[in-house]
């Protein structure tokens, strides 16, 4: 059997037309019959580095009876010039964090996968102490599992008060050793005795993790990297699915 948690996460290729990019995560969230990919807004476009790409490509599972088959699957970032995704803002400015919402239509017909829903979302009842155990989805340097195509997965802890918008910003701080590719992943914490709403998928879904965060006049020669990580609170998909 294979871990429902591995099912909800995607690796991510993004394409300048047919010219490969860069490699990222993502994972499925739905609501209301509708199917989303989430990533970090900064895989998809991202000013400062000139990142520009106009198509991404997902491998997803098509045979339920064989996790070693898998499938690409191409989805467009614009149409008529327009960005079909959609990415969140608020007082403090960008949230980095994306949806693209996919055409269930066009999904192979045996699709293998599982997709967190709104009620796998923090409620205000629940409680997240610091140094709360958590796991991070993903390809870190695209590395994974080629011959079935499953992400891994990196343990983390919670560095920040959950709750607070460290710095004023939309996210929490991790405190996990990751990767470039790892952009995107889901930011889990496991229940111990869910609800039944969670169906087989018994993890709360806190944040996706962003990037890695380092302090500007760190001497590289003698000081080690923090080894902290911005996971944005996972809340802000209801507003961008909403939108």
């Amino acid at each position: 059997m294979i871990e429902s948690l591995l099912l909800t996460t995607v690796p991510i290729v993004t394409f300048d037309r047919q010219r490969p990019l860069t490699n990222a995560s993502g994972f499925f969230f739905a609501m209301d019959q509708r199917l989303f990919v989430v990533t970090s807004r900064h895989v998809l476009f991202d000013k400062p580095t000139r990142h520009f790409p106009d198509r991404i490509e997902l491998e997803l599972h098509n045979n339920p009876d064989n996790l070693a088959e898998s499938t690409g699957f191409s989805m467009p970032l614009y149409r008529n010039g327009r960005a079909l995704w959609r990415q969140g803002f608020d007082a403090a400015g960008n949230i980095d964090v994306a949806v693209l919402e996919v055409e269930r239509g066009a999904l192979p017909a045996q699709l293998v996968y599982r997709a967190f829903m709104p009620a796998h979302l923090p409620g205000l009842l629940d409680r997240v102490e610091i140094g709360t155990s958590l796991l991070v989805v993903g390809f870190p340097l695209g590395f994974h599992d080629t011959l079935h195509h499953m992400p891994v997965v990196r343990h983390a802890v919670v560095a920040s008060s959950f709750g607070l918008r460290f710095k004023g910003e939309g996210y929490f701080l991790t405190d996990a050793r990751t990767h470039r590719g790892t952009s995107g992943a889901p930011v889990v914490m496991r229940v111990a005795n869910p609800p039944a709403s969670y169906g087989d998928l018994p993890w709360m879904l806190l944040g996706v993790h962003s990037a890695r965060l380092d302090v500007g006049t760190r001497d590289l020669a003698q000081d080690e990297a923090l080894g902290l990580n911005c996971a944005w609170y996972a809340d802000i998909l209801l507003t961008l699915i909403k939108s």
